[in-house]
């Protein structure tokens, strides 16, 4: 049975986090941009093992990005832990991904985020694009929804809009 596009790219997207995110751990000193570079790195390694393409990779590359700067806010923003930010319980989720997450989502890691994130505005999420775990809310309605794993955003299924945001709050 042959994969659908999404599922490749939902799963290209652990895969490149998760290279990273053990390159992060392993790593004497920790910075965003060791992250980034990281993450870069993993991508072209996708590509060069014909994963993805190289269009796709540097997409997956930015919705990792995204996503992780978008954990990294809610974190420094709210003072909640990750958990919050995903929108569910965590132990329904026993992936290396999710342990991947977590650990990176150590609140002394935040910091390291925390000077970039201060200035930036972060993108919506659209339908199509590919998100890691947590909770999508509507732009339009407010609907959530979840992903408990990488996967390609849908549209709303309540009000058919294609723009969605994580919800960060004090």
């Amino acid at each position: 049975m042959k994969e659908e596009p999404f599922d490749v790219l939902a799963t290209a997207y652990e895969k490149i986090f998760e290279s990273a995110a053990k390159g992060f751990h392993n790593a004497e000193k920790k910075s965003a941009e060791l992250l980034h570079e990281l993450i870069d790195k993993a991508k072209d390694e996708a590509v060069e093992l014909g994963e993805v393409s190289r269009e796709d990779a540097e997409k997956l590359s930015t919705y990792i990005k995204r996503d992780l700067s978008e954990a990294a806010r809610h974190m420094s923003i709210s003072g909640r832990e990750l958990r919050e930010w995903l929108g569910f319980e965590t132990i329904l989720l026993e992936t290396e991904f999710v342990d991947q997450l977590l650990k990176l989502a150590d609140p002394t890691k935040v910091e390291l985020f925390k000077l970039k994130l201060d200035a930036q505005e972060m993108p919506p999420y659209h339908t199509g694009e590919i998100t890691g775990p947590g909770t999508l809310f509507c732009d339009q309605c407010g609907e959530k929804l979840h992903f408990y794993r990488a996967g390609k955003i849908p549209p709303c299924p309540k009000c058919h809009a294609t723009s969605f945001h994580r919800n960060i709050e004090a």
